[in-house]
């Protein structure tokens, strides 16, 4: 009886790539990443700022920077992407670096 919900598939067989279209994309594979990451850390910095009771200008600014080259390369990036996988990546770096240049935007970034 157990082996009848079996699917088949060896779950230590899987494994995750950002390649599902057979073809190597190895700058937009990093780009894809990149973004993710300096968006997280953006992300990050608004949060801290928002949180912090007494920052200082430079978290802000920081935060704002950040977010916006996120949101430059990211769009950029998006319309060169590839594959399905890499525009996950994209899409959730560019609004995670958003969120962050808001949040440094709020509290004086470029102002």
């Amino acid at each position: 009886m157990a082996e009848t919900s079996r699917t088949g598939k060896d779950i230590h067989g899987l494994h995750w790539t950002l390649n599902s279209d057979g073809r190597r994309h190895p700058l937009l594979n990093a780009l894809s990443v990149f973004i993710l990451v300096l968006g997280v850390v953006s992300f990050g910095l608004g949060i801290a700022e928002r949180n912090i009771p007494h920052p200082g200008l430079g978290l802000a600014i920081l935060a704002g920077v950040t977010g916006l080259v996120t949101l430059v390369v990211g769009f950029c990036t998006q319309m060169m992407s590839a594959t399905r996988e890499e525009r996950i990546l994209i899409v959730t770096g560019i609004i995670a670096g958003f969120v962050g240049l808001a949040l440094g935007l709020a509290h004086g970034a470029f102002g």
